[in-house]
């Protein structure tokens, strides 16, 4: 889309909706704002020409579209206001796909999507490493690294796009206000009970994430989630990932190798090359290179794009061994599903979790886990939620509750309080911890109550774990 937008009204102004509308400006479509908050992109986009309205709660007569951001829910009521009003409300990754730029051939560059509780952002970054590896001008964008709309209308000094693939994460919430997005190759990993409190129910949730694979040539899904499969069963074109022997139409693994017999063929890569570790990484590895030879990369350049990559941040990162204790940061396991992921990977596991459940099931979660317990401290503000399950299924595991301050919220985290609560959590862990344990933060639940995000959490985790004496 190269023509005017015109009067665009441009909700959040975090980093998406900050980027959303400068991209705007730059185009001269006229922006409004209305965000409470971000006061120095307010600043920067009204120096730009942006008009700001202030916390306005009715959709102005004269606009033509609403680009939301991620954060604001459907029942807010300036988006209400707009869709009485027969205003059309998109997010920014909508946004992004009217705004691709044309690479030579006259297409714009595709998109290969991930969508999932859990996994996504491991997949999408091994997604374009092996991208990358197939010499491709790939790049991770969406809900991980940079905002899609920058992406693309980036361009190299000839002015052509900078890009020619792009790996794509897109959350629930960015799919529920996406209508033509329409990827090269998508995939759904998994689905679990998660932002419940956002989409109003599990059924609106799993519709939002199954949007992403409306249209796209290839569907992929992990073939032992239920949901997921299901999900792509019906698709033209269906492929799924399995950690056994796959057959016609899977990736899987035999005698320990990564096999393709569904997108060209043949062994990918010896999975003890793998230097993520874990089921759940196996499967994702096996998701990524599926969208890859979707995308034409070659089975070499996949073995040599996995067996570079080394996983992100606070995605079971072990930062330190003491007195034969292991010390393992997954704060990025903000909900049950991906907890459960990383509580089975280890045999005596000392849990830190609790935070904002989000109307989540932890009872399943922790029936399946309690036999591996050795303690568990609990912090954050649905802690008496795990509390009370903990009660009934594991009541022989001793259990310490950290105060945290969660009723100042994140606004705590000024004065250091987050920083002091995870210095008494981490010592709470090592009171029960003993040799051959491991320390593992997989809360279960979002960081917002007490930090800013799971990253500040982890961040927090691993400097009080240094400074144990």
């Amino acid at each position: 889309m190269t023509g005017p937008l015109g009067r665009v009204l441009v909700c959040g102004l975090g980093v998406s909706g900050a980027a959303a509308a400068r991209v705007l400006l730059a185009r001269g479509d006229t922006v409004l704002l209305a965000d409470a908050g971000n006061p120095a992109a307010r600043t920067e986009l009204e120096a730009a020409g942006a008009v700001w309205l202030g916390a306005v709660t009715d959709c102005p007569d004269d606009v033509d579209l609403v680009v939301t951001s991620p954060g604001w829910r459907p029942d807010s009521p300036l988006l209400v206001s707009a869709a009485r009003a027969g205003v059309e409300v998109v997010g920014e990754p909508e946004l992004a796909w009217r705004l691709r730029l044309p690479l030579a051939d006259g297409e714009p560059a595709p998109w290969y999507a991930v969508t999932g509780t859990n996994g996504k952002t491991t997949t999408v970054t091994m997604l374009e490493a092996l991208l990358l590896a197939g010499g491709r001008r790939a790049v991770a964008a969406g809900n991980v690294g940079r905002p899609l709309v920058e992406v693309v209308t980036a361009v190299d000094v000839d002015g052509a796009p900078a890009f020619d693939a792009v790996a794509v994460e897109l959350s629930s919430f960015q799919l529920h206000w996406s209508s033509s997005v329409t990827p090269a190759a998508a995939a759904v990993l998994n689905i679990a009970d998660d932002h419940v409190d956002w989409h109003g129910s599990a059924a609106a949730y799993r519709d939002a994430k199954a949007k992403i694979l409306h249209g796209a040539p290839v569907a992929v899904a992990d073939a032992a989630d239920p949901v997921a499969s299901a999900l792509v069963a019906g698709h033209p074109h269906p492929v799924t990932v399995t950690l056994g022997e796959p057959g016609p139409g899977q990736l899987g693994v035999v005698d320990g190798v990564l096999v393709d017999r569904a997108l060209g063929g043949g062994e990918l890569l010896p999975v003890d090359a793998l230097q993520v570790t874990g089921p759940h990484n196996v499967i994702n590895a096996l998701a990524a290179a599926a969208l890859a030879r979707a995308a034409g990369v070659s089975a070499g350049d996949i073995a040599t794009g996995l067996a570079g990559f080394r996983g992100g941040a606070h995605r079971t990162v072990q930062v330190a061994v003491r007195d034969g204790v292991a010390w393992v940061d997954d704060s990025k396991a903000t909900n049950p599903h991906a907890a459960a992921a990383s509580l089975t990977a280890y045999p005596r596991v000392v849990w830190i979790a609790g935070g904002l459940l989000k109307g989540a099931d932890v009872e399943p979660l922790v029936a399946a886990v309690a036999s591996r317990l050795a303690g568990v401290v609990l912090l954050g503000r649905d802690r008496q939620v795990l509390a009370d399950s903990l009660a009934r299924h594991a009541p022989a595991v001793p259990r310490i509750v950290v105060p945290s301050g969660d009723d100042v919220g994140v606004a705590g985290v000024t004065n250091g309080t987050a920083e002091a609560v995870m210095v008494q959590v981490v010592r709470a862990a090592a009171e029960l911890a003993r040799p051959g344990d491991t320390v593992l933060l997989a809360p279960a639940a979002a960081s917002m109550d007490v930090f800013t995000d799971y990253a500040h959490r982890g961040r927090a985790f691993a400097d009080a774990v240094r400074a144990l004496p």
